[in-house]
């Protein structure tokens, strides 16, 4: 049976702790940044775990 490859776009929008947990970015940062609070700002900065009900999947997209 051949191996089973890496979803690319998987792999490049998802990280995996040294305790194996699932990081994201998270979204409504890239644009109108002008009209957000500083500090919503940095908190969107910040990753954001993996909901479990998607974990899942994002660990057969990654081949976990």
């Amino acid at each position: 049976m051949p191996k089973q490859k890496t979803d690319r776009g998987a792999a490049k929008r998802f990280k995996v702790t040294g305790s194996g947990r699932l990081r994201r970015r998270q979204a409504m940062r890239s644009h109108l940044a002008e009209k957000k609070d500083s500090s919503r700002m940095r908190r969107l900065a910040r990753p954001a775990e993996v909901s479990a009900s998607d974990a899942a999947a994002v660990k057969r997209m990654l081949g976990i």
